[in-house]
């Protein structure tokens, strides 16, 4: 499926078909779905609000879109810089 609207037409069947061998079969799911909502809802998300509402999307994912892709300034703040700040900080 070269385009989020042609994944969008797909099944689950088809997609799963295509994850095979790649672990964690939720996420063909929610790729499945986040393409069907993106189409239900009138296309590509543009923020990181947007983003959110998009199934499988999470807050570091939808940051690092809207900023990357949307120039959004949002920060990118996941695990591993949690980690470091609280290791810095002793907490």
């Amino acid at each position: 499926w070269p385009t989020y609207r042609d994944l969008a037409s797909a099944n689950l069947d088809q997609v799963r078909a295509l994850w095979t061998g790649l672990g964690y079969y939720r996420r063909a799911e929610y790729l499945l779905l986040g393409a069907q909502g993106m189409v239900a809802n009138g296309g590509l998300p543009r923020t990181h609000d947007e983003w959110l509402k998009v199934k499988g999307v999470g807050a570091y994912t939808a940051a690092a879109i809207a900023s990357v892709c949307f120039g959004e300034r949002v920060p990118l703040v996941d695990g591993n810089v949690i980690r470091v700040f609280s290791r810095l900080k002793k907490i």
